[in-house]
């Protein structure tokens, strides 16, 4: 029986992750706790800009294999090298939005090879 694309790019993600040292300091998105500073690693699935209300904003999906967090730029309409596919370690405080997922807004963030 072949693995579900889902499955097979989770384990990509973890492999690339944990082989990279210079990811060491960063925490799993699964172990992500509301109110915590927090840098994670990995892969970018989606990139999309919102220009719905007053201000525009990139959001982002960032996937580690363990889980996903938004990602939230405000004011923004463009960040360059952000598109889905690039790994990335971003850094801020996660917030949790009423339906429980997970958010970094304005987060800094490190391009990766």
């Amino acid at each position: 029986m072949a693995a579900p694309s889902q499955e097979l790019f989770a384990d990509e993600i973890r492999r690339t992750s944990s082989a990279d040292t210079l990811d060491a300091d960063t925490t799993p998105i699964e172990r992500l706790e509301p109110r915590q500073l927090a840098a994670v690693a990995g892969r970018l699935r989606t990139v999309v800009l919102r220009t719905d209300g007053r201000s525009p904003s990139v959001e982002a999906e960032l996937f580690d294999g363990t889980g996903q967090v938004a990602l939230v730029w405000m004011g923004r309409r463009r960040i360059v090298g952000l598109e889905a596919g690039t790994r990335l370690v971003a850094r801020g405080r996660v917030a949790q939005l009423g339906d429980g997922r997970l958010v970094v807004y304005n987060p800094s963030y490190e391009l990766r090879p």
